[in-house]
C-alpha cells in the first residue's frame, strides 16, 4: 500500500504518545484533513467569485427552499445558529449585491420574507457546480463498491453521533 503523509504524522505521535491507537489516528486524521481539502478549494472558489463562505452558505440555503427559494430571516437565523438580529447584516450585505430581496408580509408589515433573486441563483449556481464537480473528483479515487462501502461506514459512523437539530435543511413546501 502507498503510503501518504498521514503515516509520517502517526510514526511521530507514536513515538511521543506510545499508547496511539494508529488506525484510529490514521482514519480521523485522514477524514479531518480531506475536510481541509474540500474545505480550502472551496473557499478559493468562492473567492474567485468575489463570495464570502458565509454569503453562499445562505444563497445555499436559500436555493434549498424551493420552490421559491423563500424564507423567513427567523428560519436563516436558526439555521445559522446565530440570533435572529445577528443574521441583518449578512442580509443586508446579500441585498445590496441584489442577490437577495426582502418581500414584505401582506398581512403583517413587521414582517418580511427573504427570497433569493436572480442574480443570487447564478451566483449560487457558478459555484456550486466546481466545488460538486471537485467533491467527485476526490471520491473517484474509489471504485464504485469502495465508494458504496465507504457511505455505509460513514453511515454507520454518523448514527452513532447524530441528534435532531445536528444537520439543519431548508424547509420546503414541495
Amino acid at each position: 500500500m502507498q503510503r501518504d503523509s498521514v503515516d509520517a504524522h502517526i510514526e511521530h505521535w507514536q513515538r511521543e504518545i506510545p499508547m496511539l491507537d494508529p488506525l484510529t489516528e490514521g482514519v480521523i486524521t485522514r477524514m479531518q484533513m480531506l475536510l481541509r481539502h474540500l474545505e480550502q478549494t472551496r473557499e478559493a472558489e468562492l473567492a474567485a467569485h468575489g463570495l464570502e463562505p458565509h454569503e453562499y452558505a445562505t444563497l445555499h440555503f436559500l436555493g434549498g427552499c424551493y420552490p421559491e427559494h423563500r424564507t423567513t430571516p427567523s428560519e436563516i437565523a436558526a439555521w445559522a445558529q446565530m440570533s435572529p438580529s445577528g443574521i441583518t447584516g449578512r442580509l443586508d450585505g446579500l441585498e445590496r449585491r441584489g442577490f437577495i430581496t426582502r418581500v414584505p408580509s401582506a398581512s403583517d408589515r413587521r414582517k418580511v420574507t427573504v427570497q433569493l433573486t436572480d442574480a443570487g441563483r447564478q451566483a449560487w449556481a457558478d459555484t456550486f457546480s466546481p466545488q460538486a464537480s471537485h467533491e467527485a473528483e476526490v471520491l473517484a479515487a474509489l471504485d464504485p463498491e469502495e465508494r458504496d462501502q465507504l457511505d455505509l461506514m460513514l453511515r454507520r459512523m454518523m448514527q452513532a453521533v447524530d441528534r435532531p437539530g445536528l444537520l439543519r435543511t431548508p424547509s420546503s413546501s414541495a
